[in-house]
């Protein structure tokens, strides 16, 4: 009987998407993230974009020189709403229409600004106290475009796949128990009625290197032939895990009373390097992963997914750079298609258009299995002798004895020398505190080696995996 209901739910998604999406285009837009101290000005990132063939571009913010470089171009754009001006704005409809007028009414029509997301990730990223204004901001953003006559600008804001209590199978998802009524439902009541997108983050890398064994490299990459998945509650075939995870979040929105509202990919990606702890990041499978996905979406007749086939996803790619001043561990640092200085980390083409025999090879990938043996974090670089000072007396401020052997008098202690005692204070910090989150990274000081610092009778602690 599911699967009698299931069939017409079908057809009448593909005859929705198939009159709502026919002005989109399926080339993949980039994200333009600006956290990196050795990026190229914004009319030299904006010719980047131009020539990857992007169609659309995503800010993370809304700034005045990126919108003014990117006037009279043809490329639609997304800025956003700051994280801590949600709830300002969510009661205050002044400084909303101050906000739009400023930085969208005051750029159009020669910046074609056609998106508005009110914050990024809030869910993941702020506390519960914000959740609940964020609907409130976006009807206020709304309600300003209205107020100046804004008619092609959607509102929305992007959420994680961490907005749902359960992804697997497809068809039993549900949004979390503590936002489900209180922050998803309004919002998709808004989605609806104003006829925007559910923007979603999707990342297949993070929901395979986190179960490696389980899930299937191949399957994660768009490159499984042979490896299929049934959801037993549905029926439908999953050949890829990206598909897997879009239309989980589509069950879950159907749960809720709104089957019909689009999603818009606000970021997908796999990163072209990282941590030696970290699996699979390189650039081989950050190719290999992006090439395919613009296959997918730029295909013709359009394949859409399971459970809403030959429907149009309009996406963005992330990102246009490696950013060096990324927080976090090193795939943070490694997801640009390009590095800062506009080479390309790997051959790619947007429109889908390029044959890959006319790509550069790839280099082979070294780090698909997990690294096995010790690593230690250590100091970076020795140049600046301030912030070295700062991380160490942080790193050691935590924990119980973190750094009694660079004591003086201690086992590791060298008069002077802030470089080799912040590098023992980041193994010994990392090591005791790894398990529960803490990564190798000190505002960019520390790095991951498998080389042992230790001398003499000072041994550094390490991580072994």
């Amino acid at each position: 009987m599911a699967m009698l209901l299931f069939i017409p739910l079908l057809l009448s998604f593909i005859l929705l998407f198939s009159i709502s999406t026919a002005t989109f285009s399926p080339q993949p837009g980039i994200c333009y993230g600006q956290l990196g101290d050795n990026l190229p000005p914004a009319r030299q990132s904006v010719s980047h974009l131009t020539s990857l063939h992007a169609k659309r571009v995503k800010l993370y913010d809304a700034n005045p020189a990126i919108l003014h470089a990117l006037q009279h171009t043809r490329l639609q754009v997304s800025v956003m709403v700051p994280n801590d001006l949600i709830m300002n704005i969510s009661s205050n409809q002044t400084l909303a229409d101050k906000w739009v007028s400023s930085n969208v009414a005051a750029f159009l029509p020669n910046t074609r600004i056609r998106y508005i997301l009110v914050g990024n990730e809030i869910i993941s990223s702020t506390t519960n106290a914000t959740w609940r204004h964020v609907v409130p901001a976006m009807r206020r953003i709304k309600h300003a475009l209205k107020s100046l006559g804004i008619r092609k600008v959607k509102v929305g804001t992007s959420s994680a796949m961490d907005v749902l209590q359960t992804s697997f199978p497809p068809s039993n998802a549900a949004f979390r128990e503590d936002i489900a009524v209180p922050v998803m439902k309004p919002m998709l009541k808004f989605l609806n009625r104003t006829k925007s997108f559910f923007f979603l983050d999707v990342y297949p890398f993070f929901a395979w290197s986190s179960d490696p064994v389980n899930i299937n490299l191949d399957y994660a990459l768009f490159e499984s032939n042979n490896i299929t998945v049934t959801d037993p509650g549905s029926g439908l075939v999953y050949t890829n895990l990206f598909d897997q995870m879009v239309d989980a979040v589509y069950f879950a929105m159907e749960k809720l009373g709104f089957p019909g509202i689009r999603i818009f990919v606000a970021e997908t990606g796999w990163p072209n390097g990282g941590d030696l702890d970290q699996i699979g990041a390189n650039v081989y499978n950050a190719a290999t992963y992006n090439r395919n996905f613009i296959k997918k979406v730029t295909r013709k007749p359009r394949v859409g997914t399971p459970a809403r086939p030959g429907s149009l996803l309009p996406s963005f790619l992330f990102a246009l750079f490696n950013e060096n001043q990324k927080s976090g561990p090193g795939t943070e640092r490694h997801f640009g298609l390009l590095h800062p200085n506009g080479s390309r980390v790997f051959d790619i083409d947007l429109s889908g258009k390029t044959p890959e025999s006319d790509f550069q090879p790839l280099p082979a990938p070294e780090n698909n299995e997990k690294f096995k043996g010790k690593i230690w974090c250590v100091a970076a670089r020795r140049d600046n002798v301030t912030e070295l000072a700062a991380a160490l007396s942080y790193a050691c401020s935590q924990g119980n004895g973190t750094c009694d052997p660079i004591q003086t008098r201690g086992k590791c202690f060298k008069p002077g020398s802030v470089f080799w005692h912040a590098s023992y204070a980041f193994s010994a910090y990392w090591a005791q505190f790894k398990k529960i989150g803490a990564t190798c990274y000190f505002n960019g000081l520390a790095t991951q080696t498998a080389k042992d610092p230790s001398y003499g009778s000072c041994k550094f602690p390490s991580v072994t995996l």
